[in-house]
């Protein structure tokens, strides 16, 4: 039976994120030095997998992972479902300490099961879940892309790796994950059941170890 295999990738790093600012989906930051050579990595670590399309969310940060494969004229499609979680007035912000209480009491929240709860001004984790899951079904509707790039961001990969598997939600801090890490997924169309066959895989960035 026909199966899906998918190359699923955190963007690179932006200045955002090595100052520890929020990003969310309301800021749409560049990748930095370090995030170009992070995507320049990986493609040069996986430009050889013939990959069918390639999918990114509506943020220029995935777009800029994976420009070096869309230069090879490789098809591409933009899911806004794909998108960070919003973080709402958190966002675009360097946490302080009232930001700190604030986001440790939203993830013990989250922790404990109450995943319907949402930030301020923002999503809940459940309320991301409703939006993969339209990205996901258009994803998986195309069988003959056998092989796919997915590039995303951290905690909505997080959420997305909880339902993928069958996991509550409340595990999602299990999943880790870094700039350009790579999960490797395949899903099996008889079962619909997906496999998690790699996780938070940093070794394409090796090279990079002396630009930290």
């Amino acid at each position: 039976m026909a199966q899906k295999t998918i190359y699923l990738i955190r963007h690179g790093e932006t200045d955002y994120n090595r100052r520890g600012i929020v990003q969310g989906s309301g800021v749409n930051s560049d990748l930095n030095e370090m995030g170009r050579a992070q995507a320049m990595a990986f493609f040069q670590a996986y430009q050889h997998v013939p990959f069918n399309k390639i999918y990114i969310s509506g943020l220029i940060r995935t777009y800029q992972t994976v420009e070096p494969f869309i230069e090879l004229g490789l098809p591409y499609e933009k899911l806004t479902g794909l998108n960070e979680i919003s973080w709402g007035v958190m966002e675009g912000k360097a946490p302080g300490n009232l930001d700190n209480e604030y986001y440790r009491a939203l993830i013990e929240a989250w922790e404990s099961g109450q995943t319907d709860r949402a930030t301020d001004g923002g999503e809940s984790p459940e309320q991301v879940v409703e939006r993969q899951k339209v990205a996901i079904d258009t994803i998986l509707s195309h069988p003959e892309e056998e092989l796919v790039l997915v590039a995303m961001h951290g905690r909505a990969m997080r959420i997305l790796l909880c339902w993928l598997t069958n996991l509550p939600l409340s595990q999602m801090d299990h999943f880790e994950h870094s700039n350009l890490c790579l999960y490797k997924l395949s899903y099996d169309y008889a079962t619909a059941q997906f496999t998690i066959e790699l996780t938070n895989d940093t070794a394409h960035l090796l090279s990079l170890a002396l630009m930290q």
